[in-house]
């Protein structure tokens, strides 16, 4: 099945950056902008999205529906979209694009089929696409996946992992595990040193075994605050995952409650279209918030 009909719930900054892909491409990108806010508004229209009247005309018009969401939005999308197809006799396929454990993906599985439409299961590793630059990898697993590999031909990198539902988000999980749990672990442990008055004797040190500690505090961290309350649940959902193989979770658990910490910061209210902040910015005002709660 070739998809030329794709609609996208919602236009954040990964969302909107896969519709332009697709709109650049000559695909109808549809979106459905009922109660959202001026920035997604404004987003989906830079990206050439086509605003539905409501998620049943979407749901009627499209081949294909991507859901790109916070992982707490993931089931209860799939559950609104899933009551649409019973509807409206629509019967595009669904996936799930969102960082949630492959427990939960089998959850949305069992509503969409249920429903009588087909479900990919997918994951995203990377930063949002743009044209000509490969840094976006969307991984796909399932029986039926075709739909969603139709997209490479509209310059999207969508890789097959196994026909499995639950292998794609697996995937997703462990590599987030691997960037994201440890900006948590890092962001603890500058904060911490900064609180003790040991930061530059740590970042001396630090720096005599290579020069990781840069890329943090340059890259890792400013941007980090604007997705803290995006991540906490991506955390949980990777300690789910974990512990759904007989792992601990606690270690993620540890890194969802340092997002939730940042969370708790003004930083926090900052969006991609502003400038980041740099890391002595946000160590001082983490550790600013740690004074206010002892």
């Amino acid at each position: 099945m070739e998809a030329k009909k794709v609609a996208i719930m919602s236009s954040g900054d990964m969302g909107s950056a896969i519709g332009k892909i697709l709109s650049d491409s000559g695909l109808d990108v549809i979106t459905c902008l009922e109660g959202r806010s001026e920035l997604t508004r404004l987003r989906a229209q830079e990206a050439g999205m086509r605003n539905a009247a409501s998620i049943d005309q979407m749901v009627k018009e499209s081949d294909l529906i991507l859901s790109v969401l916070v992982p707490s939005e993931a089931l209860a999308l799939a559950e609104l979209i899933a009551g649409s197809i019973r509807r409206t006799g629509g019967h595009p396929a669904y996936v799930d694009l969102n960082a949630i454990a492959p427990q939960t993906v089998k959850e949305i599985n069992t509503v969409i089929t249920d429903a009588g439409a087909t479900f990919i299961d997918a994951g995203i590793i990377g930063s949002p696409p743009k044209a000509g630059k490969s840094n976006t990898r969307i991984y796909c697993s399932g029986p039926d996946t075709a739909a969603l590999e139709s997209l490479s031909q509209a310059g999207l990198d969508i890789r097959f992992v196994g026909s499995g539902i639950g292998q794609a988000s697996g995937l997703k999980m462990v590599y987030a595990a691997s960037t994201k749990g440890i900006t948590a672990l890092w962001t603890e442990l500058l904060v911490a040193a900064r609180a003790l008055g040991l930061e530059e004797a740590l970042i001396a040190e630090l720096k005599m075994h290579g020069d990781s500690i840069s890329e943090i505090l340059n890259q890792r961290l400013p941007s980090m605050p604007r997705r803290a309350r995006r991540w906490i649940g991506e955390m949980e959902e990777i300690a789910k995952t974990f512990n759904g193989v007989g792992l601990t979770p606690k270690m993620l658990l540890g890194a969802a409650d340092i997002y939730r910490l940042v969370s708790e910061t003004p930083l926090a209210n900052q969006t991609s279209r502003q400038p980041d902040p740099s890391a002595d910015k946000i160590l001082q005002v983490v550790a600013g918030r740690l004074e206010t709660t002892r």
